[in-house]
Order: structure tokens, then sequence, then C-alpha cells
């Protein structure tokens, strides 16, 4: 604070101060009360207001009237805290007004404003509010700034509980080199919301915060231990999943897709639902060798389902089929069911099912003969599994990540 009681900033520049009011006269009396201690900046209107805003990334606060033309306060109001710019959206609001109507406050305060005065309050009121709320902006900057570089630095985002993003390429680097070693897979997920902006300038910002959280959530019950999860951008979750291969991947995509198309949320007596464009890649399957290529294929990809009007899942072929993913499950025959019918003595039934199990436990023969030299007749096998119909499956990692 500098010795007139203003609030200085770090680089010895005034606090700026947007003020909105379709008089003249307000505006005057109002920058001589500030002047000295803000940089003032006038606009008639709430919508001159916003562009102001959208243009002028050095504005600390906003002092606005109620009635205006084209946009009034209360419109204004809601568009900043509707904003999908956080330096916007988070900006202290105050109301100025001369309607003393106590419903005026209320409805201003529920809309998010941070204070809200009386045309005719003396000076001091009106300066210590300012000085205040400014104060308290700058300090839930530095630390948002603050926790904004521990998550990046740290294993887990503070706010969502989710693993960092620094985190997850973390470990997807360190998946697909032990994929690669092991002569495995890997997938990544990215799972958008659809119709997000939508979603932001209905209900407002904090409240698709909130379904974010909901879905994170969601999402964190229906991962293995092995799998990570983490809010990847304001609208997307990417997901890694070692040991997936695409026919799983895509299974627990679709799984995912379904139950949120069910999901109701609830706020303010208002049903809300959402989907999600899925996009899915599998270092097998895209033959990707590095982590950056395997989240911009699955970038791309849940953007393509978005694109396409949303709620599907999209792989490196194109849109998901859910029958041809059943299908294809339904070929994967279970090992243990085939060890406890070998042990009932049912040699024949076994049999009958040789070309599938070989098509399933092809990846592993193949890993077995390169390690150990062993002899294992791999093309032998796979005649027997193509002469058995079972080409079209190409085996791998039988386990969903769920």
């Amino acid at each position: 604070m500098d010795d007139t009681g203003g609030v200085m900033s770090t680089d010895d520049k005034l606090p700026r101060i947007l003020v909105v009011d379709d008089s003249r006269m307000v505006r005057a009396s109002l920058v001589k009360h500030m002047r000295g201690r803000f940089d003032v900046r006038e606009e008639p209107d709430g919508e001159a207001g916003w562009e102001a805003l959208l243009v002028d990334p050095g504005i600390d606060l906003v002092l606005t009237d109620i009635g205006m033309p084209r946009l009034d306060g209360y419109g204004l109001l809601e568009r900043i805290r509707a904003s999908r710019v956080a330096r916007v959206r988070e900006l202290p609001v105050v109301i100025i007004s001369g309607d003393e109507d106590e419903s005026a406050r209320e409805r201003a305060l529920e809309l998010g404003a941070n204070g809200f005065i009386a045309k005719g309050s003396g000076s001091v009121e009106l300066l210590a509010t300012l000085s205040a709320l400014v104060r308290l902006s700058r300090t839930q900057g530095e630390l948002e700034r603050s926790r904004a570089a521990l998550a990046e630095q740290g294993a887990l985002d503070p706010e969502s509980g989710l693993a960092s993003a620094a985190y997850l390429q973390q470990r997807a680097t360190q998946g697909v080199a032990e994929a690669r070693r092991r002569g495995t897979d890997i997938s990544v997920m990215v799972v958008q919301i659809d119709q997000f902006e939508a979603l932001v300038e209905r209900h407002g910002a904090h409240v698709v915060q909130l379904i974010m959280r909901k879905l994170g959530k969601l999402l964190a019950e229906r991962i293995r231990t092995e799998d990570t999860l983490s809010q990847h951008a304001e609208s997307q979750f990417a997901l890694l999943s070692p040991g997936a291969d695409g026919v799983s991947s895509c299974a627990f995509a679709l799984r995912l897709r379904r139950s949120v198309e069910k999901l109701v949320m609830a706020y303010r007596d208002e049903r809300i639902r959402v989907t999600l464009s899925v996009g899915v890649a599998n270092a097998l399957a895209d033959r990707c060798e590095r982590v950056s290529e395997l989240l911009a294929h699955a970038r791309t990809r849940a953007a393509q389902a978005r694109a396409a009007g949303g709620n599907r899942v999209v792989s490196g072929e194109g849109e998901v089929d859910a029958a041809e993913i059943e299908r294809q499950l339904a070929h994967r025959l279970s090992i243990d069911q085939a060890l406890q019918q070998l042990r009932a003595g049912e040699h024949d039934a076994v049999a009958a099912q040789l070309p599938q199990l070989v098509g399933t436990l092809m990846p592993l023969l193949e890993l077995l003969e390169s390690r150990l030299h062993a002899g294992i007749p791999l093309a032998q096998l796979k005649g027997l599994q193509d002469k058995g119909g079972s080409g079209k499956d190409e085996g791998g990692t039988t386990r969903a990540p769920v």
C-alpha cells in the first residue's frame, strides 16, 4: 500500500479499475475520488465494458452500474463469471447503484458480485472497498500461480485430486518404453466433454467445474490401479492404460460413454445431462514409439468425434462400432476357462477351441520365442489360427482398463 491509501503493484503501476456507467457525470465523480490511487478506464455501457475486458489484460477490478443500455450490470456480471478466460472470470466486481432495494443487492451477490455500494456513499467506503478487493485479488492470483507451479511439479493436482499432466507424461514415457521392451501394448484415451462452451454459457463456469469434478470422480472409480488419469485441459481428461490393447480400450471407452450418457446431474433444481467424445490411440495399432504421438492421435480423434456430433468413440479405424467390439470380445476365450476344462478332462472341448486359444496366446508365444529361442513352431501355430477363422482377431492383452 502506498502513503495515500491506494494499492501499488509490484511494478509500481497503479491498479487499473474499469468503471462502467452510462452517466458521464457519475463516471467523472468516481474518477475524481479515485485519482492518484487507481488508474481508471471508463466505458459507457456493459457491452463496451465487456469488450474492454477482452482486450485489456491490465484491468484489476470492475466497478459497474446496474441500469445501462445494450447490456446492464447484471448481464455484464453474468458474462464475466461465465467467461472461459480465467483472468476475466476471476476479476473482482463491485456493483454501484442508486437502487437501495435489498433484492437488487441479493441478485448481484447471487450472480457473483464481490461488493455492492450505493451511489452517494462516501469516498472512504468506496476506496476502502476497492483497495481491499484489489489486495485480495492479487493475493489469490499469487496463490493460484504457486498452486499451479506445485501441481506441475507434483504427482497430483491438488484441485482435481487426479494425476498432474506432468506426472501423466512421466508415467506415459515409462509405460511406452516398457511396452516396447516387453512387446506389449499401451493405450491413451482423451475424453472430451461435448458442448463445453454451451454449458459454460448456460450454467456458468463454476457449475461446469463441478461437472468436470463429478466426471473425474466417475472415471477414477472405473480405472485400474495401474492406470493414470489426468485432467489434461479445461474440458478434457487423458487416461493412460498400460497393457490395454485396441479392442479392450474401445470397449472401455464405449462403456464410459454409455454411463455418462445416462448420468443426470442436478444444480438448483435444474437437470443437466452431458455426453462425451472419446479418442483412442494404441502404441501397437498406431505404431507409436513416442508419448507425444499417442497423445496427439488421441486428441485428434476426440476432436473428430466431437465434430461428427459428439457422444461417440473414434479410434485409428474410425468411429468405433459397438457391435463389432462385442463380436471381437466374444471371440476372446478365457484361458482360465480352458484350463478348468482340461482339469475336468474335457480335452476334446478344448481341442475344438485351439485356433481361438492360439490367437489369444500368440503375442505371449512370440515373446517367449524371442527370449528363449526354444523352437516354438510359430508358423505352424499361425496356420492353425488362420485355419480356425480367427485371423481377424489380433490377440493381445485382453484385460480391459476397468
